[in-house]
């Protein structure tokens, strides 16, 4: 009874990290939507500013709970630069963590508040955040033939022109690598036949719309693009390729180590040209192929479970969590301590919620 009562509290470890962010939501968008008025004379740059700062506070919450919470293990191969830049961040896609992947590396740089993300068009509905994110800098996005190239050149462009510092996250997948799911694999494989394209194992066909859109629209303005290669090793993990931990299979600890592999390409290296840039692209997934396969299928066991080069295992300090996350919890609980506080509280869920269903609605 005892050890049934501890097994059942061991797997609810999400618990915690899922009432504080999610809790926390309101508070968050209220504090943005409140100096979104008191900045609407404000040059953009002022806003964007302190906009990025409120989003560092708010992700770097996000990381307490991912990284300092979970104890995972982040390990680092290649080149990360110590500054930020410009840059285009492309990686493979296996998991809803890899959207917090990208806040891992960012943080490192003194870049979180600058993490804008090319989004599923669906992802507009979310409550308070779908509105929110594309206030930030994220852009929508819709697949193949309803894929609105005009309306993302207009946005990246106006980030350009205003100065927006920018770490754009791209995962040219368009969905997420599943070993287990036969169909989607064949799928992709089948494209890059038709494409005269060579056949990935480990990662999906990349689609190029939206790379290089986003690359044409701030090339000029560009410093690099990071291609980033993930793994998620497991507990249970003996090399093979399994599925990937979803958000809460992650905060139960069920993911003890993170490799990430990254290479700086600089933009001088980039092809412009849309149909060189396709094939450029598709060579960089072939690299991110042969870096899984080498991981998981490599008959040298020295070389398995670890990419190759010099490794750095890199922990994130307390100082640049804790302080945000006692900051949005603060704020929260003391809302909730009043009951007009309650009362703002309520009102920012459901009417925020309405009012950025019909701002994306309107702007779609």
């Amino acid at each position: 009874m005892l050890l049934s009562l501890v097994l059942h509290m061991y797997s609810m470890r999400y618990l915690l990290p899922s009432v504080v962010l999610l809790g926390s939501a309101p508070t968050y968008v209220l504090a943005w939507g409140v100096w979104r008025l008191l900045s609407a004379l404000l040059p953009a740059r002022i806003y964007q500013a302190v906009d990025d700062r409120l989003y560092w506070v708010y992700q770097s919450t996000v990381l307490f709970f991912f990284e300092n919470y979970t104890g995972v293990q982040i390990l680092l191969y290649g080149d990360l630069p110590k500054n930020k830049e410009n840059i285009i961040y492309l990686a493979n896609h296996q998991s809803t963590v890899d959207w917090v992947v990208a806040d891992i590396l960012a943080i490192r740089q003194n870049a979180l508040g600058h993490v804008r993300y090319v989004l599923k068009d669906r992802l507009k509905w979310l409550p308070l955040y779908g509105c929110y994110f594309s206030q930030h800098g994220g852009i929508y996005v819709k697949r193949s033939a309803k894929f609105n190239e005009r309306d993302m050149r207009r946005k990246l462009r106006s980030y350009v022109d205003a100065g927006t510092p920018m770490y754009l996250v791209i995962f040219p997948e368009g969905t997420r690598y599943n070993p287990g799911q036969t169909k989607l694999l064949s799928a992709s494989q089948t494209f890059a036949v038709q494409q005269g394209l060579p056949v990935l194992k480990y990662v999906l066909t990349p689609r190029i719309k939206a790379t290089y859109v986003a690359f044409d629209s701030m090339k000029n303005y560009l410093d690099a693009i990071y291609d980033v290669t993930v793994v998620y090793q497991g507990k249970d993990n003996k090399g093979e390729r399994e599925e990937s931990p979803s958000m809460t299979e992650f905060l139960c600890k069920e993911c003890p180590t993170i490799h990430i592999h990254i290479a700086r390409i600089d933009k001088k290296d980039v092809p412009e040209e849309q149909e060189y840039m396709r094939r450029w692209l598709h060579e960089r997934f072939e690299i991110k192929d042969k870096l899984l396969i080498e991981f998981f299928d490599s008959p040298d066991p020295e070389r398995r479970n670890k990419f190759p080069g010099k490794c750095v295992h890199s922990k994130l300090s307390l100082k640049k969590t804790l302080p945000s996350l006692l900051i949005l919890s603060g704020l929260t609980a003391g809302m909730l301590t009043t009951e007009a506080g309650r009362k703002l509280y309520v009102n920012t869920w459901l009417y925020g919620t309405l009012l950025g269903c019909l701002w994306v609605t309107i702007r779609a």
